[in-house]
């Protein structure tokens, strides 16, 4: 079985090195040549350099799965494809799409002809050891093509990988599983916070972890790699405390707001987020005169550049 591979980025790289080493034949593309000729000469890909020489290279009917940034890279892809595919082709968007755009683009490309799949990829870059879970949107005969691909991805053939639904409903669940992990994470990060600030405990906090990891009721995947990472540095001092955002975290939250549905931990762990990156620093400020004018509280100057 022959794939074509848009976006050869860490997932997506090690997403082409599992299924090749799986028994499909790889052609690929990617923006930067040089990592499309590396993976050339390591697992034998077969190197295109343009995505219609990519599509050219493929025999009908076509597969191609996209690993890009959601947004308009994807969309300038996705629609260079529907002039470049025919009839019976199909395309697979792995990256993080919002799901409205996937139920968009699933309609534009059944009117011509052409198959869609939204693919929600969880695994990172362990993916490649581990396996990735799959949550793939699409119809019967679209998911049916690309099943044995699925099944290579997944940690097992009959694990880790679902038909969600009709198209949409892949990256839907992708960006609830982001949210959850957002919550996930922030109550970790808070619970070793207050571990750590118990100076006079004296508290191994890559023990502590350790031993979470074993029966605990709240061990999991995330724990595990605190474990590790709390193993090698538990101060933590050369890394600056800002914490990225992508478009999944608040993509749920606006979810959330448009069904009514509370979800405050995964909201407020967003906000932290932004709370992180200085997006609170002007209320901040703010919060701080306001206090010395109505209590003739002391602020703190700024330290000057």
């Amino acid at each position: 079985m022959q794939l074509g591979m848009i976006g050869l980025g860490k997932m997506g790289g090690n997403m082409a090195r599992r299924l090749q080493a799986g028994g499909i034949t790889i052609h690929g593309f990617n923006k930067d040549s040089g990592v499309t000729e590396q993976l050339a000469e390591e697992i034998g890909l077969v190197a295109a350099a343009s995505i219609r020489a990519l599509v050219d290279s493929l025999d009908a009917p076509r597969r191609l799965w996209l690993m890009l940034p959601a947004g308009e890279v994807t969309e300038a892809v996705v629609r260079e494809l529907f002039d470049a595919l025919s009839p019976g082709d199909l395309i697979v968007d792995g990256g993080n799409s919002w799901f409205k755009d996937s139920m968009r683009r699933a309609v534009e490309a059944r009117e011509h002809g052409i198959g869609f799949v939204d693919a929600g990829v969880s695994g990172g870059i362990w993916g490649l050891e581990n396996g990735y879970t799959l949550m793939a949107g699409g119809s019967d005969d679209a998911i049916a093509a690309i099943e044995p691909l699925l099944k290579i991805l997944a940690p097992q053939a009959d694990k880790g990988w679902i038909h969600t639904g009709p198209a949409g409903s892949g990256h839907f669940t992708k960006m609830i599983h982001n949210g959850i992990e957002y919550g996930m994470m922030q109550a970790y990060a808070e619970g070793f916070a207050l571990l750590k600030g118990r100076d006079d405990f004296d508290l191994d906090l890559a023990g502590i972890a350790e031993t979470w990891r074993h029966g605990s009721v709240v061990r999991s995947w995330l724990l595990d790699l605190s474990a590790g990472l709390l193993a090698k540095d538990q101060q933590l001092d050369g890394i600056e405390p800002i914490v990225a955002d992508s478009g999944e975290g608040r993509w749920t939250a606006l979810e959330a707001i448009e069904q009514g549905v509370p979800t405050p931990v995964m909201s407020l762990a967003l906000m932290t987020r932004f709370a992180s990156q200085g997006q609170q620093d002007y209320s901040a400020r703010l919060l701080a005169r306001m206090r010395q004018e109505f209590g003739g509280h002391p602020v703190i100057a700024a330290e000057a550049d």
